[in-house]
């Protein structure tokens, strides 16, 4: 089997969140789909499989298999507008989460059209504050995660969590999000529960974080980056009940995966 590695949301060769990427003409199992995630010890592997005139696409971290994944899934239409001949600039991919449009721009950005997970506040337990270490402004919960919203954007940088306790939190994850120094708003995002305790960009979080910074700030389109050492930069739009995110690819690896 192929399989590509592609940095997704950075110009960076070493930035970005790296996802592996697998083509497939039937699905395997899922024990293998599984261990080759393992395997690859990347946030996310996907692995893409035709259906009809589209594509269906799953994504697994090492642990688990996940219902949606933004950057897995930017990174696998990198691979099929750039590796895979693919000539049309759209790619609908069906999903456990739904149909996914996603768009080839002339500037060379992808663009993700993703269902909104709007936030809805919320007491939220108390491991929370004791994992974060902080006492958040407000905190929220969506279908995946918590939200939880600082003070600024240093205190999002100063965030050093204690990934055991976050782990005990009957959720996907925790989001911590705060208005940006230089850019509209940043995030970062903690999922020891799914075997990644600080993933590097997070596409499926900017569906709960959008909603709540286009009615907070009074504006649908938004810049984001998401403050993980890699980084990432997203550029998103509000755009009735779906959330536009784009950002660039860079493939870093193609190669052969011998089971």
């Amino acid at each position: 089997m192929k399989v590509y590695i592609v940095n997704a949301f950075t110009k960076e060769k070493f930035g970005g969140n790296p996802a592996a990427i697998v083509p497939l003409k039937e699905w395997l199992s899922d024990e293998q789909m599984q261990n080759i995630a393992m395997q690859n010890n990347l946030a996310e592997t996907a692995y893409i499989v035709p259906q009809a005139n589209d594509y269906f696409i799953r994504w697994f971290t090492p642990a688990v298999e996940v219902a949606l994944c933004g950057h897995a899934t930017l990174a696998s239409g990198y691979i099929f507008f750039n590796c895979l001949n693919y000539e049309k600039d759209k790619i609908i991919f069906h999903s456990k989460s739904g149909p996914l449009e996603v768009t080839k721009k002339n500037d060379g950005q992808i663009t993700l059209d993703f269902p909104v997970n709007a936030p809805f506040e919320c007491e939220a337990p108390e491991a929370i504050e004791r994992g974060l270490k902080v006492k958040p402004l407000a905190i929220f919960n969506s279908t995946f995660d918590y939200m939880v919203v600082l003070e600024n954007q240093k205190a999002i940088e100063d965030l050093s969590p204690d990934f055991k306790i976050l782990s005990t939190i009957p959720s996907r994850g925790v989001i911590a999000t705060a208005k940006g120094d230089d850019t509209d708003f940043v995030s970062r995002c903690f999922f020891p529960q799914s075997g990644i305790d600080e993933d590097p960009v997070t596409g499926s979080a900017h569906t709960v974080t959008v909603p709540y910074w286009a009615k907070k700030l009074g504006k649908n389109k938004l810049s984001a980056i998401q403050l993980s050492k890699r980084r990432g930069y997203l550029n998103c739009e509000l755009a009735g009940n779906r959330v536009l995110m784009s950002g660039y690819g860079v493939k870093y690896l193609e190669g052969d995966i011998l089971v």
